[in-house]
């Protein structure tokens, strides 16, 4: 790790600044507005121009906006400065012509961070490939149960803006950052933050694997006190490595092992801390049970440590991280259990949407038939049926990509029995959990932990888990 010393931006004058911003939707909306309030002379370009697109413009253009509909590629006339919707790719032509016109391009995360007040509350930042949502969650809970005024914010679907913006006065956020965001914000300084995982994912957005972890990586750019990574991803701790940070920062590592001096780890069924401890080399502080975890699968006590490094580094005291760990509940379709049915259990992870996550799931459970498949966005599955293959009591495939799947079962799990449903309709999840409940034992568990996008039968995973439970039901009755 490089040291810096990083001064906070200096307030900024919008009078009449000239301000493109790239997209409506969740963060350009926001973003335009809170520009034009500012006294910013703004125009919002967006690709599409269908009927809700229509309608935004309209809310938008009765502030005195100008909307720009049907063409996001060319940059308009005077433009100072572009802010952009997370989403949208870096080689889009809109940003080429802004870098070569030398134009600053910011996304809804770096605006946020450069309005902040000079008293504003410092943010503990959490980025990774899996688990952000979750441990960002847990790390608020954390902080509530210490007292401290928070909210989870950023990626989880609270607007930054907003929480930066608002009336309400906060002693720190907890913010989920994606890849995407980190990308659009050059100069964002959290406090500490966390790079929980490193997988292939987005990669046709990013280019490549370097540029994916390279952007994760800029979350650890000027923190203060501590950087978290995790020790079973090497990956994490390589960016820890490369980062320019605040004089007296420190690689705070998390393991599900024992942990060794600057790390947080488990002892004997006991959450640990060595990292923020007086003399680390000797001591440690237990902070939780793993029972005080929910649900208490490997890749969620991971989460926990995460975040409670995270609130250790920003002081918050041992009892404060059993106690918000306790109070947590996870979203739902997060390896969540649905029922027992002839003593076969059925837990819901339609979150898992990669294959990544999906293995995390699969490494919770010692008998399972596995329900899989979706859209695979590019993704191999070697690897993860190689890894999970001794669990595997069967497995049931849906989706337009199962076939991927399937070959992946027949290369590296050719003894275990595969049914491959050929429907998309309706009745295709009931008819999946009926046949998983034909290869399930008693003391088995039946996963859908899919390892693939919901989008060729589904409109998101949350129905796609809510499909699940509902037909885990008709089974049970």
């Amino acid at each position: 790790m490089g040291s810096r010393k990083v001064t906070s931006s200096e307030p900024l004058d919008w009078q009449g600044r000239h301000v493109t911003v790239a997209g409506l939707g969740v963060s350009g909306i926001p973003a335009a507005k809170v520009l034009h309030a500012r006294g910013a002379n703004v125009t919002v370009v967006n690709d599409g121009d269908d009927a809700r697109a229509r309608e935004q413009a309209a809310e938008l253009e009765a502030l005195g906006i100008t909307v720009r509909l049907g063409d996001g590629a060319t940059l308009p006339e005077g433009t100072e400065l572009v802010v952009t919707a997370p989403g949208w790719k870096p080689d889009k032509p809109l940003f080429a012509a802004a870098r070569a016109a030398g134009l600053e391009i910011w996304g809804d995360v770096e605006l946020a961070w450069r309005l902040r007040g000079p008293d504003a509350a410092p943010w503990l930042a959490i980025t990774g490939t899996n688990g952000k949502t979750t441990t960002t969650q847990m790390l608020a809970s954390i902080l509530k149960a210490a007292g401290l005024r928070t909210a989870a914010v950023g990626n989880i679907g609270v607007s930054l803006l907003d929480a930066v913006l608002g009336d309400e006065q906060y002693d720190v956020l907890a913010v989920e950052l994606s890849s995407y965001q980190l990308h659009w914000a050059p100069s964002l300084r959290a406090h500490s933050a966390a790079v929980l995982n490193l997988a292939p994912d987005h990669l046709d957005w990013h280019g490549s694997m370097e540029a994916y972890a390279a952007d994760k990586g800029r979350v650890y750019e000027g923190n203060r006190v501590a950087c978290v990574y995790n020790v079973a991803d090497k990956a994490t701790e390589d960016l820890v490595r490369a980062a320019d940070v605040e004089e007296g920062c420190r690689a705070v590592g998390f393991t599900l092992g024992t942990p060794g001096p600057s790390q947080l780890g488990v002892v004997e069924g006991i959450l640990v801390d060595r990292a923020f401890v007086e003399d680390r080399h000797k001591n440690a502080q237990e902070l939780a049970e793993i029972s005080d975890v929910n649900p208490p699968a490997p890749h969620n006590i991971a989460n926990a440590l995460a975040a409670a490094a995270l609130a250790r580094a920003f002081g918050v005291p041992a009892r404060a991280v059993r106690d918000g760990l306790r109070d947590f509940t996870p979203d739902a379709h997060r390896i969540a259990h649905v029922a027992d049915v002839d003593a076969v259990a059925y837990v819901d992870d339609s979150k898992a949407t990669n294959t990544h996550a999906a293995e995390a799931s699969l490494a919770a459970y010692e008998s399972i038939v596995w329900i899989a498949g979706g859209l695979a966005k590019g993704a191999t599955f070697d690897e993860l049926v190689a890894k999970s293959a001794k669990r595997l009591r069967g497995v049931v495939l849906i989706g337009q990509d199962r076939a991927l799947i399937r070959e992946a079962l027949a290369r590296h799990a050719p003894e275990v029995p595969v049914v491959d449903l050929d429907r998309t309709d309706t009745g295709a999840m009931l008819a999946a959990v009926q046949e998983a409940s034909r290869l399930a034992v008693a003391g088995d568990t039946v996963l859908l932990a899919p390892a693939c996008a919901s989008m060729d039968m589904f409109a998101n995973y949350n129905k796609r888990g809510d499909a699940f439970a509902e037909a885990v039901r008709e089974l049970g009755s």
